[in-house]
């Protein structure tokens, strides 16, 4: 299991693809904002659910966080099943993300990876894609690190996805590093 955490417009998601064609079996890739995209919009109008402010920012409610904590089990049971799965997410919460995760995942073997990038560089990815709001890239670029401990860290800032992508590959295959098994 590798799970990717970043600020919007980190490149997570193209992380992730990469991902997927460097590693030598077949990995699974699931992300927060699919998650988002599955739940009904009333969603995103309910203080329940998930808002996006006009300045960026991101606030979650209970009806949100039960349907996280579902999609996570749900998640880690595919793991549990035999799959081989990167999780592409935005940890708000910082440590306490974390958290949740570790809970969710307890008993598989877990590489955490910080993807980093410059806020300057995420607002400029995040301006040029009409699917943002605005802010959201630095307001979340050291937000979503506070309290979180990694295994490794990839700076997207200059580094093409493909080669942070080797680079969590090649880690993967160092005996004794945490995440290294291709089972999960």
């Amino acid at each position: 299991m590798i799970v990717l955490n970043g600020g919007s417009s980190a490149g997570k998601s193209e992380l992730a693809r990469k991902l997927q064609a460097v590693l030598p079996q077949p990995w699974l890739t699931f992300g927060v904002d699919s998650l988002i995209e599955a739940m009904p919009p009333s969603m995103q109008t309910s203080d329940d659910g998930i808002e996006f402010a006009p300045d960026g920012g991101v606030s979650v409610g209970a009806e949100f966080r039960a349907l996280e904590a579902a999609w996570m089990e749900g998640i880690a049971a595919m793991a549990r099943a035999g799959a081989r799965i990167v999780i592409d997410d935005v940890f708000l919460g910082g440590a306490a993300s974390q958290q949740r995760w570790r809970s969710a995942l307890a008993g598989l073997d877990v590489l955490w990876v910080a993807v980093r990038c410059d806020a300057a560089v995420a607002a400029r990815r995040e301006a040029a894609r009409a699917d943002r709001v605005r802010g959201m890239a630095a307001a979340q670029a050291e937000l979503v690190h506070r309290g979180v401990v990694y295994d490794l860290e990839v700076d997207t800032t200059r580094a093409e996805p493909a080669a942070c992508a080797q680079t969590i590959a090649d880690h993967l295959r160092r005996p004794g590093e945490p995440g290294r098994s291709t089972r999960a």
